[in-house]
């Protein structure tokens, strides 16, 4: 068996290395120290060497993270007890606790699988099909995700309330949770995990689960956010 490579882990502008010869904690309290939320675990992932791979494996048991690669074709939703391996050159990993959302960046020394924005389905993820948006949906989505858009490194954010962003639109209530429901239910009908709440009910968290999603296959971008101060975001666009 070929020993693993090395691994380091980027957060808020500081670098992790890894030691095969343990497991590598994340969360609040470990090898990389998230924050003190304490909607957050005290070990929530871990990086582990083994069978010749590196292997991030949710150890938390309420949160979920999603992981991308570095082109944002491929994500995975790692739920509570799930892992997998890390076969790509860089992943990135965004999660919430309670009302802030993180991300860092994991680096590894080489690609298993090479990738764009038109890879097919691997073992580590699902493939990232097209998904049109129409204006309106993309207004909102681009509010909820405006404060981690803005971040310049990898690191915390936290994601508006409902009615934080139905006024940075210059919305209604009404009109902002309808198009909530229409993005959500949008994304869930092509397969994107953790939108729904079971018993046919949309998540309770699904602002944090769509903004995930949303900036780690590049649904938004920075680019997108002058879209906001458009004039034509205000009012009731489709």
């Amino acid at each position: 068996m070929h020993a693993v490579k090395p691994l380091r882990v980027e957060f808020c502008g500081e670098w992790y290395d890894v030691d095969p010869a343990s497991p590598f904690g994340i969360g609040r309290e470990g090898d990389l120290v998230i924050d003190d939320n304490p909607y957050l675990h005290r070990t929530f992932l871990t990086l582990t060497a083994e069978h010749g791979l590196w292997w991030l494996h949710n150890v938390g048991q309420l949160l979920s993270a999603t992981v991308a690669d570095a082109t944002g074709g491929v994500q995975a939703w790692l739920a509570p007890g799930a892992r997998l391996p890390i076969v790509f050159e860089q992943m990135h990993v965004m999660f919430s606790a309670g009302s802030t959302t993180y991300d860092f960046t994991i680096h590894a020394e080489a690609d298993f699988y090479a990738t764009s924005l038109t890879s097919s389905t691997s073992d580590a993820g699902t493939t990232i099909m097209p998904v049109a948006l129409t204006t309106g949906q993309r207004l909102l989505v681009l509010a909820l995700a405006e404060p981690i858009l803005l971040q310049h490194a990898a690191g915390r954010a936290t994601v508006p309330s409902s009615a934080d962003a139905a006024r940075r639109l210059g919305w209604s209530m009404t009109t902002f949770n309808r198009k909530l429901d229409n993005v959500c239910e949008k994304l869930d009908r092509i397969g994107v995990q953790g939108l729904r709440g079971g018993r046919g009910k949309l998540a309770t968290n699904r602002r944090a689960r769509l903004v995930e999603y949303a900036v780690a296959t590049r649904l938004v971008s920075v680019d997108d956010l002058p879209m906001l101060d458009a004039p034509e975001s205000a009012g009731d666009p489709a």
